[in-house]
């Protein structure tokens, strides 16, 4: 099935399956749902100034040369593309960059990874919720440089190189990880490398983010493997993104839930 296909109906699937509160009958899943939409409907007037620098980003005309080390682009295939046009097709919406910021706050929120940084928002949102020290990782230098011309937080980490060498070298540092997104490489292979980097670093009040599940087959099967993995104890399936839980006092479950 062709790359730009796949999504279509696998969101098609997704629709159909989806859940809403009304039809949740944990009450912890329950819960955390509720809370989650709550926290994204108070949240309109905050951090806003974040989304003034995604303005900003989007009219930037500035030509990167981007080193892609995994799936690249569908819509951006050529190397050197506009800072403008990255942030519009390569960065999350205001809506998930809030959603991974409900999630952060479940957890001590001490070490709170991004693996990806891209044009360097999502940063922003991850580091505002985080109480001790936020990493972010970035395998192309002109994307780096791109995400800190703008000003970021003083607990923030911004961190060069390929992610499969570096990661290891910080998680030795840091020895425990609180929350972790992973949206960067796009592919099967990349996404479980980074899960077991990061897996025995997770503990049971530990959150796991993966972006773009749906995005190919590819990333689908990684999600379903990763899902089904026994230290995870419950997953939530948004399309955009999934979220896993390790906590062993949650039942073994899965929800595919609508926002």
């Amino acid at each position: 099935m062709k790359q730009h296909i796949y999504p279509f109906f696998s969101y098609i699937k997704y629709w159909l399956y989806h859940e809403d509160q009304y039809s949740l009958q944990s009450p912890a899943i329950y819960k955390i749902y509720t809370e989650l939409l709550s926290f994204i409907k108070e949240r309109k007037a905050v951090d806003l100034d974040l989304e003034e620098i995604r303005k900003t980003l989007l009219k930037d005309q500035d030509i990167l040369s981007i080193a892609d080390f995994g799936a690249g682009s569908k819509k951006l295939k050529l190397n050197e593309r506009k800072t403008g046009e990255v942030t519009k097709h390569s960065t999350s919406g205001r809506k998930f960059s809030q959603i991974y910021q409900y999630f952060i706050r479940l957890t001590p929120a001490n070490q709170v990874l991004e693996l990806g940084t891209c044009t360097g928002i999502n940063a922003r949102y991850l580091s505002r919720a985080t109480k001790g020290d936020f990493h972010t990782f970035e395998g192309s230098e002109a994307l780096w440089r791109k995400a800190q011309e703008l000003p970021t937080d003083s607990n923030s980490n911004y961190i060069l190189g390929k992610i499969e060498e570096t990661l290891p070298e910080v998680l030795d540092k840091i020895k425990s990880v609180d929350f972790a997104l992973i949206d960067a490489t796009h592919t099967s292979a990349g996404t479980m490398t980074y899960f077991n980097l990061l897996l025995p670093y997770l503990h049971e009040k530990s959150i796991l983010a993966i972006a773009d599940i749906h995005w190919s087959k590819g990333m689908y099967q990684a999600w379903q493997e990763i899902r089904k993995h026994p230290a995870v104890s419950m997953d939530l399936d948004f399309y955009e993104a999934g979220i896993l839980f390790f906590d062993k006092k949650l039942p073994k479950s899965s929800y595919i839930l609508r926002l």
